[in-house]
């Protein structure tokens, strides 16, 4: 659980959770944050639904300008640890061999605009960096490309990897609004089974509620026959895996099933919650 002063005292959030689909493999990678300056990776197998933990970072790691490979075989990420006379300039872009930290991959950043970037395929990737990034080491057997992989661009922060993994990943921008001068939300879609679509909230502001970021998902269901939609506000994270829908809430992976009612058959695959920092070595 992560912890924040509140108004002189101390108020309790669950971990905060984004989670990378494999697009190809039953496989994914779950990034868990919380406290604040503690975040790992953990691989997660979706045929069995089993977890394995990789390895822990104190610093942060920006989920939204990261990717899995479509084999699930490699991780792109950026993170942050502050520390600025090191190589790596106290933020930088890796690739790891998944669910691990250790990079076989590495640009030392400096700043944290830019940074990380997409796969276009299992052994083709794109870095997200405008603004120069300096080469520390290139990934074997792994080919960059300079090509931009989206049809539009979305700045120099989240979104401009964000919105590209959505729609790469079957995601529809649907709307745009600007809730205020210091909020926007733009709206996503992704049709489900048996007449359902998925709709996926993504703000941006400066003036975030409790426990949450400056980015921050919420999400809905809606019945494209009726037009009723089911408000979940409490599920940070959320995607279509095969026949069911999983999804993120206070801390907790979720699976169910779609009926004509809504969501049936909910199943915990795993509470984060409990987690703490250890050191792992990588296996390679």
């Amino acid at each position: 659980m992560d912890w924040v002063l509140q108004k002189g005292k101390q108020e309790e959030f669950p971990a905060r959770i984004h989670v990378l689909l494999a697009r190809d493999a039953p496989y994914g990678v779950v990034i868990r944050r919380g406290p604040a300056k503690h975040v790992c990776f953990i691989g997660w197998d979706r045929k069995s639904d089993t977890f394995e933990v990789g390895q822990w970072l104190k610093g942060r790691i920006y989920g939204r300008r990261c990717d899995l490979s479509p084999d699930g075989r490699h991780l792109i990420y950026f993170a942050m640890n502050g520390k600025w006379d090191s190589e790596a300039k106290g933020s930088w872009t890796a690739i790891s061999r998944a669910p691990y930290l250790k990079a076989i991959g590495l640009w030392a950043k400096g700043d944290c605009w830019d940074g990380g970037g997409l796969f276009v395929d299992s052994r083709t990737y794109w870095l997200n960096g405008r603004y120069g990034q300096q080469t520390i080491r290139e990934p074997h057997n792994l080919l960059r490309t300079e090509r931009h992989p989206g049809e539009y661009e979305y700045g120099g922060e989240c979104p401009g990897v964000y919105y590209l993994r959505l729609q790469r990943d079957g995601w529809r921008l649907v709307a745009s609004e600007e809730l205020s001068k210091r909020c926007h939300v733009d709206v996503f879609e992704k049709s489900i089974q048996v007449g359902w679509v998925l709709r996926k909230l993504a703000y941006q502001t400066s003036e975030p509620p409790a426990g949450r970021g400056g980015y921050y998902d919420e999400h809905e269901i809606k019945d494209e026959a009726t037009g009723t939609v089911v408000k979940k506000p409490g599920w940070e994270w959320s995607e279509v895996d095969r026949d069911r829908l999983v999804w993120c809430e206070s801390g907790k992976l979720y699976s169910g099933h779609l009926t004509y009612n809504g969501v049936g058959r909910v199943t915990t695959l795993f509470d984060f919650n409990p987690m703490r920092f250890e050191r792992i070595k990588a296996p390679y």
